[in-house]
Parts: structure tokens; sequence; C-alpha cells
């Protein structure tokens, strides 16, 4: 492949490790509406004929090999799609390549360890690291944000509740934890189903809006989990308490015709509920709306034009050209302990639950 630098102006190029369903129906349309801004360049995936005809829609070299891909010089910023078991390695050798900027989605980590390893490489190599959490980067939210005043630490109650029709990232997340029984149907008496479905409805679903339920949960290191419950087919019930917030986090994901992603923080006189876009959609943004207790007054804020999918690779392209400030890797740590946190008390409280029912029922 012919070298080419990029102009100062031109396109910087992004270089993508796994072409699975998030690459191909989130990222590479994300990526069509920014072309004058971010140019894929080359596509990596094990499988050589996905990356192949993937890279082949957009014009991008492939391979089967990360090393291959790091080494591109046309690979400026890096985006990390793959298997969780892989983030953190991979992050930190794309830092280590000298790339201006890597994107990887949420988990980053899937302990501590490796997030403090990740922290530590950041820092040496001063690469910025951004976690696709796409709702941080929704327009629709950073407007709240810009107008929600002292709502954080005044808010008592947060709630962030989830119904979408089932799509197969959910199914291939399941997989990844538990091997699917033969005939397709999990065996929910079987306790080691139960822990995997909660740890996958945490760290898959609910993990895209902890970042929101901690910035309005000032004393998140005292989270306790009350009650956790598996939903079947797929979905959670989990109530938490930190003393200072009651935490409620819902979702399902079944047959539904009419999908709904929405964050509540809700104070003793005001209150701020946010409509995010399901997942896949890449039209508008979120719409967020402040209302008081006496009903006197009601703002919204949005759709905007774009969403956070968009938004997370306009921030990677101002951080690539360093016009924008890195976020902190501290942030991010905290994020992924506070969701691994929650994720293995919901475990935890998930298991014990089931263990009396079955006792219950063979006593």
């Amino acid at each position: 492949m012919s070298h080419h630098t990029a102009p100062a102006d031109g396109p910087l190029g992004v270089g993508i490790l796994g072409a699975g369903p998030v690459t191909q129906a989130i990222h590479l349309p994300a990526l069509a509406r920014l072309r004058d801004v971010l140019e894929v360049r080359h596509i990596m995936d094990v499988d050589a004929a996905v990356a192949s005809s993937v890279a082949a829609r957009v014009g991008a070299a492939s391979s089967t090999s990360m090393d291959e891909l790091l080494a591109d010089p046309d690979v400026d910023i890096v985006a990390i799609c793959s298997p969780h078991q892989f983030h953190a390695d991979q992050v930190i050798a794309a830092c280590r390549a000298g790339k201006k900027a890597v994107l990887c989605e949420k988990p980053f980590a899937m302990n501590a360890e490796e997030a403090a390893r990740i922290s530590a490489v950041s820092t040496e190599t001063g690469v910025p690291i951004v976690v696709g959490a796409m709702h941080t980067f929704d327009p629709g939210w950073l407007a709240a944000e810009q107008n929600w005043g002292d709502l954080p630490e005044t808010v008592h109650t947060i709630r962030s509740s989830i119904v979408l029709p089932p799509n197969a990232r959910f199914e291939d997340f399941a997989t990844e934890i538990v091997t699917r029984p033969a005939a397709g149907r999990p065996d929910y008496s079987d306790i080691e189903v139960i822990k995997a479905a909660l740890q996958g409805g945490i760290m898959g679903l609910a993990i895209h809006d902890l970042p929101l339920v901690r910035r309005f949960t000032p004393d998140f290191e005292l989270v306790e989990v009350l009650q956790a419950r598996h939903v079947r087919p797929f979905g959670y019930a989990v109530s938490l308490r930190t003393p200072s917030r009651v935490i409620e986090l819902r979702a399902v994901m079944n047959g539904t015709w009419k999908p709904e992603w929405t964050f509540e923080a809700i104070a003793g006189d005001s209150a701020l509920h946010i409509d995010f876009t399901p997942s896949y959609v890449q039209a508008g943004s979120a719409v967020a709306t402040f209302s008081r207790r006496d009903g006197s007054e009601t703002t919204s804020f949005g759709p905007y034009g774009h969403n956070g999918y968009e938004g997370e690779w306009r921030e990677l392209a101002g951080l690539a050209r360093g016009n924008r400030r890195a976020p902190s890797a501290q942030t991010l740590i905290d994020d992924l302990t506070f969701a691994l946190a929650i994720a293995e008390a919901t475990v935890e409280s998930g298991a014990s639950d089931h263990a009396n029912a079955v006792a219950g029922v063979s006593a």
C-alpha cells in the first residue's frame, strides 16, 4: 500500500480492530458522515473474509493482524471494537505505537488491575483514550450538563430505564461468557446462567449510563445493592443506594415495537429527564428536559442534528489534532470501578436470591 501523509487540514486516518456488528452498523455509518475530518484506512479482523469485505465497503486496507494495523503509517486513530478480553492489551499496544488517539469500546478493561496499567501507559505516552460510552458525547446530554446548575448536588433519586428490541450484540455478549445450551433455550435453573446474564446486563447495557449516574452520585464509592433480579429473556432490575442517593437500573429486551432509553435525576423541587435514541439509531440526538415541581417551568434541549456516535468521533478528531484536552484517565478508571463494583454486587445479590428461591422450591 502506498504511503500518503495527510496534509495538516486533510482527514485523519482511522484503523479499526474488529469488524463485527458494532463496526459495521455504528462506526462506519457515523464515519461516513465525517468524511472531511476522518477517513477509514485500515480494518483488522481475525476472520480474513470479514476484514476484507468490510474494508472493501470503505476502500480501506485489511489485515488479520493487530501489529500490521498499528504499523500502518496511514492510521492516526485506532478504534478497538474487539471482544472485551482483548481491550486492555490492544489499548496499551495502540498507545505504545505512537498513535494520536485511541477509541475503545466499553468496557475498556475487565478489572481494576488492567485499568491501572492502561492509565500508566496513557500518562507515560500522552496518547488520549476515549471510551465509547456514546451517551456522554450526545449533544443532548452535553446541553443538560451546561444547564443543570446545582442539580448533581441536590438529587435524591436517579433512574436508568432501557426497553429495546433484541439485537445480536447482546446474544454475542452472552456467548462470550456462557456457551448457549444446544437447544438454544437458556437453563434458568442454572445459577451460572443467571450470573452471566446479570454480569452481561450491567457490563454490556447499564454501563452506557453508569458514567451519567456517577455524575449525580458524589458518594459513589459507598454504593450498595439492595436488590438485583434477572428479567427474562434478557434484562435486569437493580436497586442500589448510597448514603445520599437511591439508584434504579432497569432494562428489558423483548419483542417491543416502541424502544425507550431514558435517564432521570430527581431532586426536591426539580428534575432532569433525558430521552436517548435507541442503540444503532444514527439520526438525531437525545432530548433533555428540565422541570420544576410546581409545574411553573419546563425547558427542553434538543434534538440536535447528530448523536453520541458521531459526537465521540468528533471528539477523537479534536483530540488527535491536539485542539481538545484529553479526558483524565482517572475519570475512565472511576467509571469502570463503579461499573465493576455494581456488576459484582449485582451478580452476588442475584445469585443469593436465586439460591434461596431454589432452596424454597426444594424444601
